[in-house]
C-alpha cells in the first residue's frame, strides 16, 4: 500500500530519518515581479515555541541548519524565469534522537533609494525532521475544552484546549459549525485563526475567528482541526455570555475522534518571490525509516 503524501508537503519539507542519512528535495524558484531580481537561497534555524512556529533572525544558524546545504546559493532570475535548486540534508552519525526546524529561505533586496533604508523581502520552506532509528512517531493530538467569550461591543469568540500527544509537531487549522438546539439554525463554517503549532508534548489553544454578531445560544458548536493527514472532530454545547462577563468553560461532549487522509504537493509565495518544493524520487542508499 502506498503512503500518503503529508498535506502539509505544500510548504514544508517534512522526514523522519535515522542517524547518517542523506535526503534530497527540489525546491523551484520563480520570479513573479517586473524587474531582475538577484535572490539568496539559504537555510537557517527555527523553533516552535509558544505555541508558535519561529523565525530565528537573518541567517542565525542551528543544527538542522548547519546540516543543510543548497545547490544554488545565489540566483539571477530575469522577470516571469524560473530555475531550480536541489536542497540535501545530511544527518550526522552521531546525531541525536528528536525533531528538529529549520527554514529554508529565498531572499532578495529591494531596489537601493537614495537616503533609503533597503528592505529584504523573503519566502521560506519550512522543514521539520524529526532524528531517531525505526518507523516515523506518530501525529495525534486531542481537543479539550471549548471557552466561550463575548467582548463589550458584543463580538463572540471562542478557544479551544489543544494537546499534542503525538511524537511530532503539529499546526493546527480547521472550521468551527454552530448549530441552535432546534435545529433550524446553522452558523459558520467560522476558520481557525492561523498560527498555532505545538511540539510533541505541548498544550496550547487555537482561536476560531467568530465573524458575526451571534445571540448567546445554547448553540451546538462542533470543531474539526487538522494537522497533516490527522483530521480530529469534537462537539459540546455552549453558551456565549453576556458583553464584558467572564469567560465560560465548556467540557465536550461523547463524540469520535475521526481520522482522514489526502494527498497534495503545492507553493509558497511572498513579495513576488515563488518557491515549489518538489519529493526526489531517489533518496541516499544510507536512508531508513524515511517518507517515500
Amino acid at each position: 500500500m502506498d503512503r500518503q503524501e503529508d498535506p502539509r508537503a505544500r510548504r514544508y519539507i517534512i522526514d523522519h530519518l535515522a542517524p547518517g542519512s542523506v535526503i534530497t528535495r527540489r525546491v523551484e524558484i520563480s520570479n513573479r515581479t517586473a524587474k531582475r531580481k538577484k535572490i539568496e537561497l539559504y537555510a537557517a534555524a527555527a523553533s516552535v515555541e509558544k505555541e508558535e512556529f519561529r523565525f530565528a533572525e537573518g541567517r542565525t544558524a542551528n543544527e538542522l541548519s548547519s546540516w543543510t546545504t543548497l545547490s544554488s546559493p545565489k540566483l539571477d532570475l530575469r522577470p516571469g524565469e524560473r530555475k531550480p535548486a536541489t536542497v540535501t540534508i545530511r544527518v550526522p552519525k552521531k546525531a541525536s534522537a528528536g525533531e528538529r526546524y529549520a527554514v529554508i529561505w529565498a531572499s532578495t533586496a529591494s531596489d537601493p533609494k537614495p537616503n533609503a533604508v533597503a528592505k529584504i523581502n523573503r519566502v521560506g520552506i519550512r522543514v521539520y525532521l524529526d532524528v531517531g532509528p525505526g518507523g516515523e512517531p506518530p501525529t495525534d493530538f486531542q481537543i479539550k475544552d471549548f471557552v466561550a467569550a463575548r467582548a463589550p461591543d458584543g463580538q463572540p469568540s471562542l478557544t479551544v484546549t489543544v494537546a499534542n500527544t503525538g511524537g511530532r509537531a503539529v499546526d493546527l487549522s480547521g472550521n468551527l459549525w454552530l448549530n441552535d438546539e432546534a435545529g433550524e439554525i446553522r452558523a459558520g463554517p467560522y476558520p481557525v485563526v492561523d498560527g498555532t503549532t505545538l511540539a510533541a508534548g505541548q498544550t496550547g489553544t487555537v482561536a476560531i475567528a467568530i465573524n458575526r454578531r451571534l445571540d448567546n445560544g445554547p448553540w451546538k458548536a462542533e470543531l474539526t482541526l487538522t494537522s497533516g493527514l490527522v483530521s480530529r472532530t469534537a462537539a459540546t454545547t455552549i453558551t456565549f455570555p453576556d458583553p464584558g462577563q467572564p469567560p465560560s468553560t465548556f467540557e465536550l461532549a461523547d463524540m469520535p475522534m475521526l481520522l482522514t487522509g489526502s494527498a497534495a504537493v503545492g507553493v509558497g509565495v511572498l513579495a513576488g518571490l515563488f518557491v515549489l518544493v518538489r519529493r526526489s524520487r531517489q533518496r541516499s542508499p544510507a536512508v531508513a525509516g524515511g517518507r517515500a
